[in-house]
């Protein structure tokens, strides 16, 4: 039973021999106490783990052949052998157990997805992401031998490839939220979330994009003469009472009520029915809409009588015409709080129309009454006529 450190250069040395052993050598490592290498008269090598169970009767936990699994990554399962023998557990039970963890896309397609479809209202977007990106580097991973480095690399991978540091992130926190469901639902133990610890990226590069009055009216222009009508009504509903994209796209004539002068939102972002104002504009908008009978909907696909999926196409080719190719359909929620804050109202007043849950979402639009506040803090400088 020679015993020396299990390298690549043994490993070498030992297949180069012209001359196989008559009988089973193992090679005992210095480094890990029970890895051992085996070599066998066939020529075969393989990987095991040697250790005495409780009743001090010797065991041997396979690790894997030579040609399935390389040096580094036997070592690898070495230590968590021996890991769990410092632990006080018994390796062949445990370690038997932790083969049978479905894999990261057995995990997704079994348990996740069913789940996300019926609770979550974004599943699209995760199913998305998972499909482009984070299914194609962990899908054949057993969901406990995906490890903290493992999410490190994709994190940092994704950056290095040109993503966005709030695309990033997305791919991090997705990850975090699936490992989290896995815990609850008791597939992996507590503590075993491996995104713990990683840090999201500072994601300087977010920003809101506030549309001018001069840059209002030259999006104004290219869309009223669109051949795409329904394109420049949709744009211009979303200015005129802030709403989401989808709140529009979706909206249904049910919940329009012209005489109440609100479109009602029956589930919100925030789990919650929200009820938009309609402006002047909002209603005259809406007036001018035309409906078919047994469509419901505001909006729609001539063709297949069904809501509008998306509009990118047309609105990309509208916002270059305009001359502001990097504004965003959402940015037209953000320039609705804009023009508002600007005109005097208040976050207050901001925050109700805008439907947000949370009043700490709204004081992002703080920094733009700042000439408001400036003229508020003369009223002071005025009183008595005080002169410097």
């Amino acid at each position: 039973m020679p015993i020396q450190t299990i390298t690549l250069s043994l490993l070498s040395s030992i297949t180069k021999g012209n001359h196989p052993p008559q009988r089973v050598v193992c090679y005992f490592d210095t480094e890990i106490k029970g890895f051992c290498l085996e070599q066998r008269p066939s020529g075969g090598m393989t990987y095991y783990f040697r250790y005495r169970d409780h009743a001090k009767v010797i065991r041997l936990i396979k690790i894997g052949r030579v040609e399935e699994i390389d040096l580094s990554a036997a070592r690898v399962k070495a230590y968590e052998i021996k890991a769990l023998i410092n632990e006080g557990g018994d390796p062949k039970i445990e370690y038997k157990r932790l083969q049978n963890f479905p894999t990261f896309g057995e995990f997704i397609a079994e348990r996740y997805l069913p789940f996300i479809k019926v609770r979550k209202r974004s599943a699209w977007m995760d199913e998305t992401l998972l499909r482009n990106h984070l299914l194609p580097i962990f899908s054949a991973y057993r969901l406990n031998r995906i490890k903290r480095a493992d999410i490190i690399k994709m994190h940092h991978a994704a950056k290095a490839k040109g993503f966005a540091d709030g695309t990033c992130n997305r791919w991090l926190i997705l990850m975090r939220f699936i490992f989290n469901c896995a815990i609850r639902w008791e597939v992996l133990p507590l503590g075993a979330n491996p995104c713990n610890g990683v840090e999201l990226f500072a994601d300087n590069g977010a920003r809101e994009r506030y549309l001018t009055a001069e840059e209002v009216g030259r999006l104004f222009e290219v869309l009223d003469n669109s051949a795409n009508v329904q394109l420049a009504k949709i744009v211009k509903l979303l200015l005129f009472t802030g709403a989401r994209k989808r709140e529009v796209l979706d909206a249904r004539w049910e919940f329009v009520d012209l005489d109440k002068r609100v479109l009602k939102v029956p589930l919100s972002k925030s789990g919650k029915p929200r009820f938009i104002p309609l402006s002047d504009a909002a209603v005259e908008l809406i007036k001018s809409l035309p409906s078919m009978p047994n469509v419901p909907w505001l909006f729609f696909n001539p063709k297949t009588k069904k809501p509008l999926v998306s509009v990118f196409c047309a609105w990309n080719t509208a916002r270059k015409a305009a001359g502001i190719p990097e504004l965003r359909m959402h940015d037209l929620r953000h320039s609705f709080a804009s023009f508002l804050v600007n005109s005097g109202r208040s976050l207050y007043e901001v925050q109700r129309l805008l439907g947000h849950y949370d009043p700490k979402v709204t004081m992002r639009y703080a920094h733009l009454s700042q000439a408001s506040l400036v003229d508020a803090a003369n009223v002071v400088g005025n009183i008595g006529g005080i002169k410097m």
